[in-house]
């Protein structure tokens, strides 16, 4: 195989694969990049048998001698991005040593058998769901906070996303919050659903245009779901199993309810992680009045005291939260104004907009209110 490169437009694509190589496996063929030529085409594929990622390359590019290749992704990686940035690149190999050249070096290194390379696995497209590249990593940006990294019920590490009609629905938790986003689709697509590992999410997102003018195709089965855009091709294992009754964690019942200017909020709350640590559970205590919302902590680097002005509607309340956590949901939110809804200092708030098209439910924390 003998083929020529940009180096830009290789190192792209280097970048885009990347995310599904394997970083610890016992398999050290998934540590590789696949390099493949299909005509006029090159493909660069990368595959941890969870996450499968191909792209390809048919600009700035010539293809001397089909074949293929696959190679160590580290190391291809490292020589590309120090080469020279100006020049192009050309990659040889005959079954055992790939050469790469630039206009100023030459490096050799060991050629992997490309046949062990695992296939992406092959989805039927009779389920397609398209939706703007943007629409889908906003969806996912105001999610994506709420998995669990780790945890030992793998539904936590996940999203559900739900297809119902013509709107698309994406719902995650970890067993401290629950973060919902709706957004409607262009046409009706039937019900369908599917549990998206955190990471696929994660990666996809990196990778997607914020233009609302490119599309992603979306195409589901039972075990996997995969996903289509400009000239990239992105598989992911689904997570096996009935997703949590998240309706039943719901109520739209309410003691107390507070509407506040969505940035002076988010202002107020950043101030006081000034003086929390990592390891610090210490609860920021908003003690509700009407008129004024008093925002209060105490840690062993400091206390904050502060208010700001709302409308109430209700009785007075004075509730504890992680402010974390009620920062992650006003930050991927854009109205002006937002609306908390309370019943009791041991029960659930949620944040929500009339439309339905968010809510984010935020548990709260236990504290001793004499010491506020």
């Amino acid at each position: 195989m003998i083929i020529n490169f940009d180096r830009d437009v290789l190192l792209n694509a280097i970048n885009i694969v990347s995310k599904a190589v394997s970083s610890k496996t016992t398999m050290p063929i998934l540590e590789c990049i696949l390099i493949r030529t299909d005509g006029d085409k090159i493909i660069l594929t990368a595959n941890d048998t969870e996450l499968g990622i191909e792209t390809y390359i048919n600009e700035k590019c010539e293809v001397i001698e089909g074949g293929s290749t696959a190679v160590e992704a580290r190391l291809f990686s490292d020589i590309i991005r120090k080469t020279d940035t100006s020049g192009s690149i050309t990659l040889s190999s005959d079954g055992n040593i790939i050469e790469i050249r630039s206009d100023n070096a030459e490096f050799k290194i060991q050629e992997k058998d490309p046949e062990q390379f695992p296939s992406l696995p092959e989805l039927s497209e009779d389920t397609c769901v398209t939706v703007s590249q943007f629409t889908l990593k906003e969806l996912i940006r105001d999610t994506i906070f709420s998995i669990a990294p780790n945890d030992s019920n793998k539904m936590m590490t996940g999203e559900l996303f739900e297809i119902n009609n013509s709107t698309m629905k994406a719902t995650s938790l970890d067993g401290h919050r629950i973060s919902i986003r709706s957004t409607e689709l262009k046409k009706e697509y039937g019900h369908l659903k599917a549990i998206i590992p955190g990471k696929t999410l994660t990666e996809i997102s990196k990778i997607l245009d914020d233009s609302i003018e490119k599309d992603v195709d979306i195409f589901f089965e039972k075990d996997n779901i995969m996903f289509k855009f400009d000239k990239t091709v992105m598989t992911s294992r689904l997570i096996d199993g009935e997703y949590f009754k998240i309706d039943s964690m719901l109520s739209s019942d309410y003691d107390t309810k507070i509407t506040v200017n969505k940035r002076e909020l988010l202002e107020h709350i950043e101030r006081s992680t000034i003086l929390l640590r990592e390891t610090d559970k210490k609860p920021l205590v908003m003690n509700i009045k009407d008129g004024e919302l008093n925002l209060k902590l105490n840690t062993v680097m400091g206390s904050l005291n502060s208010n700001l002005l709302i409308n109430k509607t209700g009785k007075d309340l004075m509730i504890g939260f992680n402010p974390k956590f009620i920062l992650d949901a006003l930050k991927v939110i854009d109205d002006e104004e937002v609306s908390l809804y309370m019943t009791n200092p041991k029960a659930p708030c949620f944040i929500r907009d009339e439309k339905g098209s968010y809510i984010y439910l935020i548990l709260p924390i236990n504290f001793n209110p004499a010491a506020y």
